[in-house]
């Protein structure tokens, strides 16, 4: 009985009467500033997710993932057998290898300290680069006219062109050499290869790295038969497992990564930027959500009448404070809901139509956004804390509207 009371009386004063009386109007003004500050929250953590996605992907280019590098020095070996034994292993799906340091590479009069990674072309099935290759060929290759992949923006500083036949020059020091000042002219070995194709990412990659083939890069830093790591590409469910078999199989002498591990500075980071958000949203909701007390606490001094009528029929205190709590629920999953639907809404019209532009030579043409379930659930469970916090006076308030002495139970 007393709940279908609490229900009838909760919903009867949330629709309100037609009346100059304050407090309708205050209630809608305070179920709009709430829904405003919710759909703010889900527009902001959806463009959030959004470029998280978009980041996440170019980083795939060149962070594969599973990452194996010697825990000393820059370059190993690994047994046949090792190499294998990895290949079967259950959920790798490939595995290439690597060598990569810092080269000096020059073409006519420009010169830049690069990234040249030696590759084959197996790497192109582990590192999703290939999608981002916007001139010339998609694989590097050795012979006659040696190949390589370059970032548009090493490209553009060397003046170098995939369409005329330049080349680049590579530098890397000898080590057979131990005192360069005795004969500079073996002091460094060289490397000429053609930029045949070009990509274009990011500027974190498309000003660093060069893709050559592996055996040459190799013999350029005289480490043949040697790689500065193994990348593999993994069943995403089997990534953990994958990565317990490679540790103990191949001991503490070898660092094994996921690529969270490889860039968990940079998800970190992501990471606290969203809560960092979420915070500074739900300190405006709180903010918004004051208006609410105001206007519960006017219902509360308007309907004492009907409190002391209730009363009057034996309602217990703790039915009336029922009553008004259920109410600024009301009022905030109105406001709430409304505004989770706004933002929903405003974020499907973003995703079809790209309304709102990105500047500057990004990739993504209009700003990313990816509404997920989780955001939408956490923006509920704090419409309906916040309702429960600014709810809690005005409810207790009406306990003691008709008899101040009276103690709430």
């Amino acid at each position: 009985m007393d709940r279908t009371l609490i229900w009838q009386l909760a919903l009867r004063y949330l629709r309100g009467k037609r009346s100059a009386n304050a407090v309708p109007i205050l209630s809608r003004i305070s179920m709009v500033a709430i829904a405003v500050s919710s759909a703010a929250m889900i527009i902001i953590f959806s463009v959030f997710n959004g470029l998280e996605t978009v980041v996440k992907d170019l980083y795939k280019a060149f962070y594969p993932d599973i990452k194996i590098t010697v825990v000393r020095g820059k370059f190993f070996e690994l047994e046949a057998a090792k190499l294998a034994t990895i290949r079967h292993i259950n959920g790798v799906q490939d595995m290439t290898p690597v060598i990569e340091d810092n080269v000096f590479a020059n073409n006519h009069d420009q010169q830049k300290v690069i990234i040249l990674k030696g590759i084959e072309n197996s790497y192109f099935k582990v590192n999703d680069v290939r999608q981002y290759i916007v001139q010339g060929d998609d694989s590097v290759s050795a012979g006659e006219q040696n190949t390589a992949i370059a970032g548009l923006r090493i490209m553009n500083e060397l003046g170098a062109d995939v369409n005329n036949l330049t080349y680049v020059m590579l530098y890397y020091p000898n080590p057979a050499i131990t005192d360069p000042g005795a004969d500079p002219l073996s002091a460094f070995q060289s490397l000429k290869l053609h930029p045949s194709g070009v990509f274009r990412i990011q500027d974190e990659f498309d000003s660093k790295y060069i893709l050559a083939p592996l055996v040459l890069v190799q013999q350029l830093f005289h480490q043949q038969g040697k790689y500065s790591s193994l990348e593999i590409s993994a069943d995403a469910n089997a990534i953990p497992e994958i990565k317990k078999q490679l540790e103990h199989l191949l001991g503490n002498t070898y660092r094994v990564e996921t690529r969270y591990e490889q860039n968990k500075t940079m998800y970190m980071v992501m990471g606290a930027e969203k809560w960092a958000v979420y915070a500074i949203l739900l300190l405006v909701l709180l903010i918004a959500s004051f208006n609410m007390v105001g206007a519960l606490s006017m219902l509360v001094l308007e309907k004492q009448k009907d409190i002391a009528i209730l009363r009057a029929m034996g309602a217990q205190p703790g039915t009336i404070r029922k009553i008004f709590l259920l109410e600024g629920m009301l009022w905030s999953l109105v406001g709430g809901l409304s505004g989770i639907l706004l933002g929903c809404g405003i974020c499907l019209v973003q995703l079809k139509f790209g309304l709102i532009k990105l500047g500057g030579s990004f990739l993504v043409d209009a700003y990313p956004v990816k509404i997920e379930l989780q955001d939408i659930l956490l923006v509920t469970v704090t419409i309906i804390m916040v309702g429960l916090l600014t709810s809690w006076y005005p409810a207790y308030r009406a306990t003691r509207a008709v008899d101040p002495t009276l103690k709430s139970t």
